[in-house]
Parts: structure tokens; sequence; C-alpha cells
């Protein structure tokens, strides 16, 4: 009777299109095995079209084929201004200068748009535009978030880290190979070190009571995001069972997780260069010849005291904890080493504590001490700088296990490091091939680097391209940008998808060396063609046939995002702060925003106030509420695409807000300081808001408003128009 149910149920699950298992093995419904994205993308050959006036580049070749069968047209071409506010806008986050715009729009050369182009890709401010692109993606913050949300000190590192690769344009694979395994292909850049943080930028619950949950929970999300972020890939669903409906069994899952598993969570890597290293040991030992006797009595002091409150504390944890504190730090197996990591901060003991602690001899004896050490301040070291990270261990094995329904304590059979068999040729699950690039490394991230990485992986250039289409254009060619699989939007245009994968990954015409996986390049093909200089318009025919313009026949007119709205109003009113990099900054907020939450201590530095949105302290539980009404994303998750939403607490931010009203007046201050006349002031003012001059009804309007308000009202009012925080 078992054996007619189960053969029923394989049956039923082939009829329904779910794969199934025959016995132990994982067999692929084969319509899903010839999903489009499991096979490696071609060079597709540029279709014939019956308007060869209309195309620039391969690009609209595609999309007018498309058009054409549909009955369509494209849309005219937008007018110079809003072309460049346009490209400004995707490029590096900012309006263009009044001056900027009409230099584009008097210049009669031909390649007048490109240049355009060019000086915005080199523009500093790209990073930070396409950085905080990816940032959504990786999920960035920079707390813990869960109750205690704890500050993360040093994880602006990796934002900044991903802005200079943006700026740099460094080859897409590489910026894969840093992330995943930086430390184990390049362990001596400090860059390839920061950015191994991608992997512990999600969540952690650092108060958890069961540790050994708390770690599987970083290698779950780190699985989950690797395969989103990379592959297009949901991978996450198979973390419990079997995909309900892609082609992935659920010991792909652990499979991936594997490559992972020797990792050691790092909050202190040192990213200092050697020579940096150098210096700072040779000024150490001098430092120490100093104060080491005296830190050693210190030391001896207050050894007894320590040891008691270390004990009473320790004693509120897990024996599990309480075992792996008493272990000698050669004997922790890695488990126990990650799990002292992770309780460190129950257990710290103050030097505070200690000294309410002492006798009243030992505690005079202990200031006398310190004091003298004090005195040897000037001769000590500045701290080498220190990220968050991953760094691989070869001393002890690890095993990676099936679990049953995800959960840690139902081990199922054990699994090796390999890749998801759907993208396997012969869909068999093999061991992956792990060489080890350095003695004290496993290898097995670095292979998963390689693989994902390689020009033959059918996911990774189709899922880059699919995003860097998704910002240009409103909307990716895929429309689900991280869900390539069989329940994902298909794609509009298959063959122009494969013709950027593959384009992306060949050498550049131009450049010497020859150079591969060139985000900017990739730019400056999007960007160059008719189908991105299209107007907003859209014709009745358009609008009947493609009313969501699945077929590029317009532009998508597209709201800003919140950072770029912030960054717009300070950057017209003559405010913004272009200072790059650092620490976040904390601009003022609300008194009722952060009542009953985290602090939010305003900095101290007014000018800080005023730097670009990316580089606000991104917490988890108190997100900044002006961001955080425009759509801001959760960074719990991935984020493949901002929400674009219109809501009552947007309008009545634009309306009220303190960054509104402030950037207002400031913005009344600049046109009364540039412009003499309020004729002129008028003018500029659009000029500066909008990127054009006013119509005479505009001018009218608001020559006959001033007769009554000030200045300022007028600016405030421009903020609130559509145009100012919409793209056309």
């Amino acid at each position: 009777m078992y054996r007619v149910l189960l053969l029923l149920m394989v049956a039923l699950s082939s009829a329904m299109g779910v794969c199934a298992r025959a016995g132990d093995e994982y067999v692929i419904d084969p319509a899903k095995q010839e999903h489009w994205a499991w096979k490696r993308p071609v060079r597709a050959t540029i279709p014939t079209v019956r308007n060869q006036a209309w195309p620039v580049n391969p690009i609209d070749y595609f999309v007018l084929a498309k058009l054409e069968a549909a009955g369509l047209e494209p849309a005219p071409p937008a007018s110079r201004e809003q072309l460049i506010r346009r490209v400004a806008f995707d490029l590096i986050g900012m309006p263009p200068a009044p001056a900027e715009i009409e230099a584009f729009v008097q210049d009669p050369s031909a390649n007048a748009y490109e240049k355009v182009i060019d000086r915005l890709l080199e523009s500093p401010h790209y990073g930070e535009r396409w950085g905080r692109h990816w940032l959504d993606v990786a999920r960035f913050a920079e707390s813990n978030g869960y109750e205690y949300d704890e500050i993360r000190p040093d994880a602006w590192r990796y934002r900044d880290y991903v802005i200079q690769s943006f700026n740099a344009d460094k080859p897409y694979d590489r910026f894969i190979r840093e992330q995943i395994a930086g430390d184990e292909l390049y362990p001596n850049e400090p860059a390839a070190l920061v950015a191994t943080g991608f992997n512990l930028l999600g969540p952690d619950m650092t108060d958890s009571s069961d540790q050994a949950q708390r770690r599987q929970n970083t290698l779950n999300d780190m699985t989950d995001t690797t395969a989103l972020a990379f592959l297009g890939m949901t991978l996450g669903c198979a973390r419990c069972h079997d995909h309900k409906f892609e082609p992935i069994p659920q010991t792909d899952y652990y499979r991936l997780q594997a490559f992972f598993a020797p990792a050691v969570f790092r909050k202190d890597l040192v990213i200092a260069g050697k020579d940096r290293q150098a210096e700072y040991e040779r000024a150490n030992r001098e430092y120490q010849s100093f104060v080491k006797p005296l830190q050693e009595e210190s030391a001896k002091l207050e050894a007894p005291y320590r040891k008691l409150i270390f004990e009473k504390k320790l004693a509120r944890l897990s024996d599990e904890a309480q075992l792996a504190h008493h272990t000698p730090p050669a004997q922790r197996t890695g488990a126990q080493q990650e799990l002292v990591e992770k309780t460190a901060r129950l257990v710290n003991v103050s030097t505070a504590e200690i000294i309410r602690a002492m006798k009243d001899g030992d505690k005079a004896r202990h200031k006398q001490l310190h004091d003298e050490i004090k005195r040897f301040d000037p001769k000590k070291p500045t701290a080498l700088p220190v990220a968050m990270g991953l760094q691989d261990m070869n001393d002890r094995p690890v095993h990676t296990f099936l679990l049953g329904a995800g959960e840690l304590g139902n081990r199922g059979q054990e699994v090796q490091p390999g890749y998801p068999i759907v993208l396997i040729e012969g869909h068999k699950p093999t061991p992956a091939k792990i060489e080890t690039p350095m003695p004290a490394s496993t290898g097995r991230r670095s292979a998963l680097a390689q693989w994902i990485a390689d020009k033959n992986n059918p996911l990774t250039a189709r899922v880059l391209v699919n995003r860097l289409w998704q910002h240009h254009f409103g909307r990716g060619i895929v429309r689900t940008a991280s869900d390539f699989g069989v329940r994902g939007e298909p794609p509009t245009h298959p063959e122009l998808l494969d013709r950027l994968a593959v384009e992306v990954m060949r050498p550049s015409d131009q450049a010497i060396p020859k150079k591969t996986w060139s985000i900017k390049r990739m730019h400056r093909l999007m960007l160059l063609s008719a189908t991105y200089q299209q107007s907003s318009r859209a014709s009745p025919e358009a609008l009947a046939k493609d009313p969501e313009n699945h077929l590029f026949s317009r532009m998508n007119r597209l709201r800003l995002e919140g950072e770029i709205i912030r960054d717009s109003l300070l950057s017209v009113s003559g405010r913004l702060n272009l200072q790059m990099g650092g620490p976040g900054t904390f601009p003022p907020v609300p008194a009722e925003a952060v009542k009953g939450s985290m602090s939010w201590n305003a900095s101290q530095n007014p000018q800080d106030h005023a730097r670009r949105s990316v580089y606000i302290f991104a917490r988890r539980n108190l997100r900044f509420p002006f961001l955080e009404n425009f759509d801001l994303p959760d960074s719990n998750l991935s984020c493949p695409k901002r929400e674009r939403s219109t809501t009552a607490p947007q309008a009545l931010t634009l309306l009220n807000a303190q960054d509104v009203v402030d950037a207002a007046k400031a913005f009344a201050t600049r046109l009364m300081k540039e412009a003499t006349t309020q004729k002129e002031q008028i003018i500029l003012g659009y000029r500066l808001a909008l990127g054009r001059r006013p119509t005479t009804k505009e001018m009218n309007a608001a020559a006959e408003f001033l007769q009554q308000s000030p200045l300022s009202e007028l600016c405030r009012s421009l903020f609130n128009l559509n145009e100012f925080v919409y793209l056309d």
C-alpha cells in the first residue's frame, strides 16, 4: 500500500510540474530542466527592422523588432534638458547645474551626449549612486538588529569598499571573488578582506541563548543572499525541504552552504598593509618597553578580582558556553571558538567593575600604576584599522549536514560542497573541485567564487546586466531581478538579455589592456541607445497595446529614491557637503522618531548633517525618517528592487519636514545672493530645481505668489512639484 501511495505521489508531482525523488535520486522535471535561465547565453544575431533610421546601437534593433511586431513605434526623443537631467540623476544621483545643462544644449558636436556620459562616469559621485544600488542587494546595515540592535563600528568600511569599486570600474568577476573569498584569493589586499564583510551584513541576534543556532542563522543568511545576489536563485526556499517550484533539492542548499562552513566570522580583521603593520609593530615594541612592567603589575593586581567577576557572569550562561570558555584556546573546536567570540560581550569584565570590587589598598596602588602608564600615552601607536569579514580555518575538520525541516537538532546525511545540480551538465551531484589557494585555507569559498564568476555560469552575467537595465529603464528585462527561476517573470526580450550578458563578459574593443566584465562599458551601451533617449510621452496606441510598457516603447517616468530627493534638496539649496567616505553620520531626526527607540545622537559637526544620504548611519531598528517615508528598503533582507509608492506621508514630508523647511530657506538665500531681480530669482529657481526655465504662465503665477509670500515659500512649492521628484 505504501509503495502504491509513493508512486501515486510521484506521478501527481510530475503532472503538476513538481520535481520528485526516485529512491534517493532527485529527478528534475523535464519541462523545468529546459528552462531558459539554466542554459548558457548566446550572442544573438541582430534582428532585421523596417525603420533603419532609428537604431543607434544593437540594443535598439532588439527593442524595435518587438515594437514593429506589435504594430508600435518608438516615442520621440527627449529634449536635451530632459536627457541631461535624466542621465545625471541616473549616474551620479544629483541634478545637473544650470551651466552644465546650457553647455549640453548649446553643444553642436555629434558626440555631445557621449561626452556628458563619459564625464559623469568619471565623477567620484558615480560610485555613491551605483554603490547604493548594490548596498540594497547586499542588505547593508551598520547595526545588528533584533532587540538590542548593537552598532557595528566598522561596517562602514564595506560601504566605502563598494563605492570605491564602482568608481574604479572594478571588473564584476573580481568584485564577486573579493566578496565571497577575498581573504583566500587576495589575503594581502586590505580591500579584499573588507569585501568579505558582504557575508556578515545580515541581522545578528547577539544575545541568543543558543549560540550554535545563531551561527547557523548567519550561515543560512549568507547562503540565501549569495544565491539571490549573484545567481538570481531563490535557494532559501530549499532550506527546509525540496523547493516546491524550482528544480532545487534540499541537498543543494546545504551543498552550497558547505562552502561557507569552515569560515570564522570576524569583527576585527586587520586591514592594514604590510608596511603599516610593520611600522605599528615597531612603534608598539617601543611603547611596550616603557609600560609593560607597569601593565604586568596592574594585571597581577586585577587578576583575582577579574576572575571572581568573570565566573559570576559565566555562571549565567548555558553549560555549553561555560565549557567553551573553560576549554584552553588551543583545544577549542571551531564551534567552541565561535561560541566564545559570540558570548565574549556577556562575560566581559570592565576595569570599572574591577576597581569597584577592589580593597582600598589595592585600589590606591592600581591608580598609581595607571597614572604612570598615562605618562607614556604620547608614545602609544594608533591602533591598526579593522573590519568585519571572514577568515577561513583549515586546522580542524568541518562537517555539513542536511537539516530536516531546517532544524539544527535534526541532522540528516552529511553533504560535501557542491553546486545546484540544475546548473551542472548531467544534473548529478558531484563534489566541487577545490584547490587550496593558501596553506591556512580550505579553499572552499575560492572554488565557489570562481564558479560563480566563470563566464560559463549561465546566470551570473544575465543577473548583472538585468540589474543595470532595471535601474536605467525602471524595470528589468526580467522583472523579478533576483529570481530567474521557473516561477520568476520570463524576459520580455530574451535575445537582448543574452546579447548583453555575452557583451559584458567580452573584452572591450577600445580599452588597453582589454577589459572584461566592465560595468561602466555597459552603462555607455545602454545610455547611448535610442531606446534610453526616448521621451516618456506615450502614444494612444502604446497605451492601448502596451500599457505597462513591457516593450519599452517610451521611457518610464520614475520617482526618485528618498536619498536622491534629500540630496537634491541639499544640492539646489547650496548646502551639500560632498565629503566622501568614513563612518556614518547622524543628521538630526524629529524627537518623536526616537521615542522608545535606540538613541540617535546628532553628529556634533553641523556640516556632517549635509552629507550625501548614502553616508547616513544605517541602523536597522531606527531608519532615517525622511528616507523611510520614500520606501527605504528593509535591510534585514536582500532588496532586488525598491518599491515606488505614493502615500500621504510623502506629501506631508515634502511640505513640513524640517529638512525641506531648512532647504527652502537656504535655497531662497542662494537665489537672493546669485540673482538680483525677482524675475531672475524665479528663473534661477526653476533652473536649479527643475532643470529648465519657467513658462510664461509659471512666471506670472510665481510673481503673483511672491506679492504675498516670502521667496522661501516659493522655493518650498518648487520642492513639492512632481517634476522635482520624478524623472521625465
